[in-house]
């Protein structure tokens, strides 16, 4: 999954994590229920751990 950070300074309330919709239909699925937007923020944190750790490249 690709996954973008912008920077806060580009994002007045926070960071956003921009991800494809078909990927984000796909995490929809697998959940089978709705997702919150306490889903959302979770999977962000994830994503910001894992790129931390060097698990995901960096986009240019």
């Amino acid at each position: 999954m690709a996954v973008i950070t912008i920077p806060k300074k580009l994002a007045n309330k926070g960071d956003l994590v921009v991800i494809p919709k078909k990927e984000l239909e796909a995490l929809i699925e697998r959940a089978g229920e709705e997702v919150t937007e306490r889903d959302i923020l979770r999977w962000s944190k994830e994503a910001k751990r894992l790129r931390r750790a060097g698990k995901l490249r960096k986009l240019s």
